[in-house]
C-alpha cells in the first residue's frame, strides 16, 4: 500500500514539474513575440502617421512590458532540475535506464545472478553517496543563506532535489535488487506499448528472413 503511494506521488510530482516547466516556457515565448509585435506595430503605425493606431499600440506594449518574466527561465532550470532527479528514480523503477548488458545476457545461472546483482549494488553505493554528500551540501548552503539571483528564492530548497532525488533513486535501486533476488526478474520497459516500434521489428524480422 505505501509502496503503491510513494509509486503515484512519483508519477504526479514528474508530471507536474513537468507542465508547470512547458507552461512557463510557453507563456514566456509568447510574452516575447507578443512584445516584438507590439513593437513594430509601434512603429508601422508611426511611420504611416496612424496616431489611433499608434496610441492603441503604445498603451499595449507597455502593458506587455509590465510583465516581468526575467524569472521564467531561472524557474525552468530548477524545475528541469527536479524532474531530471525524480525521473531517474522513476527510470530506475520501470527499467528505462539505458544499460549496457552484453554481458550479463551472454552469461547464465550463477554467473549472470552475480554480474547482476554487482551492478545494481553499484548503483546502490553510487546513490547513496551522492545522497549523503548532497545534504551535507544543501545543509551548509541553508547555513550560507544563499538566495537565487532572479527568484530570490533560498538555494538550499532547489538544492535539496539532489539529496531527495538521489535517495529515493537508492531505494529504487535496493527496490529493483530485492525483486531480482526474490524472483530473478529485472524491471524492464515494455517495447510493446511503444507505438510503431513493434511494426518496425516485423519489419526488420521479414527483411532478414527475406
Amino acid at each position: 500500500m505505501i509502496l503503491r503511494i510513494l509509486d503515484r506521488l512519483e508519477e504526479i510530482l514528474i508530471s507536474v514539474l513537468m507542465a508547470l516547466a512547458v507552461t512557463i516556457i510557453f507563456v514566456a515565448v509568447v510574452h516575447r513575440f507578443s512584445l516584438g509585435f507590439a513593437a513594430d506595430l509601434v512603429a508601422y503605425a508611426r511611420t504611416h502617421e496612424m496616431e489611433g493606431l499608434q496610441s492603441a499600440a503604445r498603451s499595449v506594449y507597455k502593458a506587455i512590458n509590465g510583465l516581468k518574466l526575467t524569472w521564467a527561465q531561472e524557474a525552468c532550470i530548477y524545475l528541469f532540475v527536479w524532474m531530471a532527479k525524480f525521473g531517474a528514480a522513476y527510470g530506475v523503477r520501470t527499467g528505462i535506464h539505458v544499460g549496457v548488458d552484453i554481458l550479463a545476457e551472454r552469461l547464465q545461472g550463477g554467473a549472470r545472478r552475480l554480474i547482476t546483482t554487482i551492478a545494481m549494488s553499484g548503483g546502490i553505493i553510487f546513490t547513496a553517496i551522492v545522497a549523503w554528500i548532497g545534504a551535507d551540501f544543501v545543509w551548509h548552503v541553508r547555513e550560507g543563506g544563499q538566495t537565487s539571483p532572479d527568484l530570490e528564492y533560498p538555494m538550499w530548497i532547489i538544492y535539496l532535489a539532489v539529496p531527495l532525488g538521489s535517495a529515493l533513486m537508492c531505494f529504487r535501486f535496493i527496490q529493483a535488487l530485492w525483486l531480482f533476488l526474490a524472483t530473478g526478474e529485472i524491471a524492464h520497459h515494455d517495447h510493446g506499448a511503444v507505438e510503431g516500434l513493434e511494426d518496425e521489428t516485423d519489419d526488420l524480422a521479414k527483411g532478414g528472413r527475406a
